[in-house]
């Protein structure tokens, strides 16, 4: 499950339910999907070709389209990021900036650990801890970035709204501060 880190108290949110009602208060979606039926041929696998990513979305279709529908989004796709992947350090320093969309950024986490850093106008910058199964929306026009963990390994499933993907609008946010 998910945890959640608030950056300026380094108070800890733990348990899904905590972390929904956190979230929920931020008007960040947040669920859980069943990871049993993720395909085991693809445990600890970083690096996918066309064939396997497809495989991945074919497995979740019925909750891509369940989200899909209640959410608008129009096309999705799998991400996945390892140390494997050509020019992850440049990938990284793009991903690490904070920005702000136009539409939400979803990502529903299926193999490895991600971390989404988000603005709250309240509490200042928080961490959410993802691993799979989680399933994460950052409202449009929020300061945020999405990064990878210590291990440096994901695989996620994207989904958009505009049909070329959404278009990050980088922020100089004088709050920020890397942990």
């Amino acid at each position: 499950m998910a945890q959640i880190r608030i950056r300026n108290t380094n108070e800890r949110i733990e348990g899904e339910e905590q972390v929904k009602a956190f979230l929920e208060q931020q008007g960040v979606l947040y669920e859980h999907w069943d990871m049993s039926k993720y395909p085991a041929a693809l445990d600890e696998k970083f690096v996918l070709n066309d064939e396997e990513k497809a495989h991945i979305l074919s497995t979740f279709d019925a909750e891509i389209r369940d989200l899909a529908a209640r959410r608008g989004y129009e096309i999705w796709d799998v991400i996945s990021l390892s140390d494997a992947t050509p020019n992850i350090e440049e990938l990284l320093t793009k991903f690490e900036q904070v920005h702000t969309h136009t539409e939400d950024e979803i990502r529903a986490i299926v193999a490895g650990k991600g971390i989404f850093i988000i603005k709250s106008e309240e509490l200042g910058y928080f961490d959410v801890e993802l691993v799979p199964g989680d399933v994460i929306s950052v409202p449009e026009n929020t300061n945020h970035f999405f990064t990878l963990m210590d291990n440096r390994q994901i695989v996620a499933i994207r989904l958009f709204i505009e049909k070329d993907g959404w278009i990050a609008y980088n922020v100089n946010d004088p709050d920020f501060v890397k942990a």
